[in-house]
């Protein structure tokens, strides 16, 4: 079985438009909430998840004060969110969904 090439940052961002600025935004959001134990879920499609360990290693380096979690579980779109459990669910700040395509708000289907 081949090896799978573990790609960097970089060619996910060319790959990608994983929108770092936005996320970084959000994280520093949490750090500087006053509460101590700091917890985000990030989200991916089967096709990101290959690459969930270096998107996460990316943020971890900048939030070394925030724990990450991957939910390797279904993601059939930006409606799935996970269920976690009410004791989980109480201990998450943010959930971030990764997706192959922009979510755009305006659609044929919305206009009237």
């Amino acid at each position: 079985m081949a090896k799978m090439h573990k790609k960097s940052m970089k060619e996910l961002q060319e790959e990608y438009d994983i929108e770092l600025e936005e996320i970084g935004n959000q994280l520093q959001e949490i750090v500087n909430n006053t509460k101590s134990n700091k917890l985000v879920l990030f989200q991916f499609p089967d096709g990101m998840k290959p690459y969930a360990t270096t998107i996460v290693d990316f943020f971890k380096e900048k939030f070394p004060e925030i724990n990450f979690l991957i939910w390797m579980e279904s993601c059939f779109g930006a409606c799935d969110v996970p269920v976690l459990g009410s004791q989980l669910e109480k201990k998450i700040d943010l959930i971030i969904q990764f997706g192959h395509v922009a979510w755009h708000n305006k659609s044929p289907i919305w206009e009237g």
